[in-house]
């Protein structure tokens, strides 16, 4: 597969590697791993502190702007402040979307408020800006994404053609 060529409001994709054998490539389109970033419910954040112990954890968030938003007060924001890049992934092996990049602490007030009304109806939540704690925003540099047959009865065939990466170029 030949890399695409990114619009101004999409990353490159490429397939992602795999060994010789595989089934003919058919990439995700992005829309599809940013629909399942929106709709998601729960996140999980794979941190490491600063003395290298690893910890994961599920979020509930929100995709604002290109980023996974979310709010917290326990120790992934002391890891993220120690080391600031992180692994997010959802729930489902079989609709796989796994984010790498680099966390931060949101300091602008109207970014907070985007995440607070993306987060609020999606929770039946009332986040303010004084009662939101620390909001973490992940902005990716590549994102994997794939499916698969949940019966394992196609020999991993969805799985090896459907597996994509999306490289946002950081």
């Amino acid at each position: 597969m030949s890399e695409q060529p990114p619009s101004a409001s999409e990353p490159r994709a490429s397939r992602t590697t795999k060994p010789a054998g595989y089934w003919e490539p058919h990439p995700l389109p992005w829309g599809w791993a940013e629909s399942r970033l929106v709709e998601a419910r729960n996140y999980w954040i794979a941190s490491v502190g600063a003395s290298g112990a690893p910890h994961a954890r599920p979020v509930w968030g929100a995709w604002v702007d290109g980023a996974l938003c979310f709010s917290s007060g326990s120790r992934i924001v002391t890891n993220i402040e120690a080391e600031p890049r992180v692994t997010a992934h959802l729930d489902s092996g079989d609709e796989a979307v796994i984010l790498e990049g680099t966390a931060e602490a949101l300091s602008d007030a109207e970014a907070i408020r985007g995440f607070i009304e993306a987060f609020n109806p999606k929770y039946h939540w009332d986040f303010t800006p004084e009662s939101a704690g620390a909001v973490i925003a992940v902005r990716p540099r590549v994102v994997f994404g794939w499916v698969s047959d949940p019966s394992g009865q196609d020999g991993g065939a969805l799985f090896s053609a459907s597996g994509t990466r999306w490289d946002f170029g950081g």
